[in-house]
């Protein structure tokens, strides 16, 4: 009997605490006056006036006809090969995916690596696009090389291709005429494109 008190008295001393708290309330929204940390405003707090500005940049996912299409993503300007080639694994939004869209890249994917030297494109992934069905691994292969060439004319760099590498390795990757090159050009994958 003596237990059943105590958990009795317990349980009515924690109903009654549950309806205290430590935070205020009030019936309506109220309006903050002042933010701290100078959170509102237009440049990077605890910098000397850094800013940051975005731009939009395409990115190609397949459209509802298995080709390639560009699609446009905020990213910070100047834009980077490896943020926007990122932008481009996380796939479709909620919207493009109703309309049919998809990717190719599995979202699994890990970009470790992506620049721009002399104007070839060098990515460095995590692991091998082998795994995917052929015609797959073409139209994402597809979608980096389009993709890669729209960053390089943002920033003024005419690519001439790129080359993607596992842990350092040299990718043989295929295209869709069938053949296979370390070394795969905007030009082999143009017939796949919308534009």
């Amino acid at each position: 009997m003596r237990r059943v008190r105590v958990l009795l008295a317990l349980f009515l001393g924690a109903v009654a605490l549950a309806g205290c708290t430590l935070v205020p309330t009030s019936s309506s929204p109220q309006r903050i006056q002042k933010v701290p940390f100078g959170l509102l405003g237009k440049t990077i707090p605890g910098t000397h006036n850094g800013r940051v500005r975005f731009i939009t940049q395409p990115v190609f996912i397949v459209d509802v006809t298995g080709h390639l299409s560009p699609s446009s993503r905020i990213v910070p300007s100047p834009p980077v090969l490896a943020s926007v080639l990122r932008q481009l694994i996380i796939g479709p939004t909620k919207t493009e995916s109703f309309a049919g869209y998809t990717s190719a890249l599995p979202k699994t994917l890990v970009i470790l690596s992506a620049s721009f030297r002399s104007g070839v494109g060098y990515v460095d992934l995590a692991s091998t696009l082998t795994k995917l069905p052929r015609s797959q691994e073409v139209l994402a292969v597809g979608q980096l090389v389009l993709t890669a060439k729209d960053v390089g004319v943002t920033l003024g760099i005419q690519l001439k291709g790129i080359e993607i590498t596992v842990a350092g390795v040299r990718q043989r990757l295929p295209l869709p005429n069938g053949h296979e090159s370390n070394f795969v050009t905007p030009q082999d994958f143009q017939r796949l494109s919308n534009t």
